[in-house]
């Protein structure tokens, strides 16, 4: 029996996600394709951060983006009935009087101002060596892409909204109107698939580069941080001692697989500033559709205008998801222009 839908999406990561609940806040009937072969998001540390604290300039647009994700994220809580979204501080370790100055030039910036605080913060854990104190980051916090992810597969299944089998591309039926699928008739197909483009034939063409990223869970039982911190690399504190550690960046391997490269690599740089002991207890690899332009991937087929695609978030995906679903989601339902940045016919020769 033939089933007809709105839409059809595909990939169940945070873009997948985002874009499902524009459809349900606007009524749309859909069904989600996962089979859970990506996992960016799943391996992602959560963090969402309105600066780039290597060089101290502002992520892309991040007024914009966190305006829509912080609502959007409580009202998941609320959908899901459990906790994802978690406050806390955010400090920058500063390796030199010099990196303390460069802070304080960059607070100048007008973009830049409400999200850097003009207090230079003390250490007093010993067991950190941060003799030139922090900087601290406003606005951040850290969303648990886990718990999210499960808990909402839960509720699109439990709501028969879910099918977990992997979509073969090659089934799809695309017409001047609507979509076919096996037995489901859509108006729109959108994919949001992360790293898996690269074996969609609508879309394979686009620069998508993918970047493996592997972080670590560590137990350090002395440390006793509340605070997330950012030195030579990141450590997010997960409850019961936990930290999360990371990340690596290989443009190279496109695998899932663990490597004890990265966990050397991540093991040493902590050690450069972290005094006390700790034990890995674990670690996972996934890898992120990042962008030769470093800017998501929103569009329409340029032929086929049932296919749209909603990819390319990179290291930031907890905060650009939400924006770039409600720009595709504008584009497809009143064909209000997409940001011209983030627009796939920005590599249309």
């Amino acid at each position: 029996m033939l089933k007809k839908i709105d839409y059809i999406v595909v990939g169940c990561g945070l873009a997948g996600i985002a874009f499902c609940e524009q459809l349900r806040k606007h009524h749309k009937s859909f069904l989600l394709f996962d089979d859970g072969s990506q996992q960016s998001s799943l391996v992602a540390a959560g963090m969402y951060n309105p600066v780039i604290l290597k060089r101290f300039s502002e992520v892309w647009m991040a007024n914009e983006q966190l305006r829509i994700a912080k609502p959007f994220y409580v009202s998941l809580e609320k959908l899901l009935n459990v906790q994802i979204d978690y406050k806390f501080r955010l400090l920058r370790r500063f390796s030199s009087i010099e990196e303390q100055n460069q802070w304080f030039s960059a607070m100048d910036k007008p973009k830049l101002e409400p999200f850097l605080s003009g207090n230079l913060v003390k250490n007093n854990n010993p067991y950190i060596d941060a003799p030139f104190g922090f900087g601290e980051v406003l606005h951040s916090g850290r969303i648990d892409t886990n718990t999210l992810i499960e808990n909402y597969l839960f509720i699109l299944e439990k709501n028969k909204l879910l099918k977990r089998n992997k979509f073969d591309h090659q089934k799809l039926d695309v017409h001047k109107s609507l979509i076919e699928y096996e037995n489901i008739q859509a108006s729109n197909i959108v994919f949001c698939e992360g790293f898996g483009m690269k074996k969609n034939p609508y879309f394979n063409q686009l620069p998508l580069n993918g970047t493996k990223g592997e972080v670590l869970t560590i137990d350090a039982p002395s440390l006793n941080m509340d605070f997330a911190l950012k030195s030579s690399v990141f450590i997010i504190p997960e409850g019961n001692h936990k930290y999360a550690v990371g990340a690596t960046y290989n443009w190279v391997d496109k695998t899932h697989i663990i490597t004890e490269d990265a966990k050397k690599e991540l093991t040493e740089k902590l050690k450069s500033f972290l005094l006390c002991d700790f034990k890995v207890v674990n670690q996972v690899a996934g890898i992120r559709p990042t962008v030769k332009d470093r800017r998501p991937l929103v569009g329409t087929h340029t032929k086929h205008k049932k296919v749209h695609i909603l990819n390319g978030l990179g290291t930031r995906g907890v905060m650009i998801a939400p924006y770039i679903a409600e720009e595709l989601f504008n584009h497809i339902e009143i064909g209000k222009p997409i940001n011209p940045e983030i627009d796939i016919t920005r590599f249309s020769s």
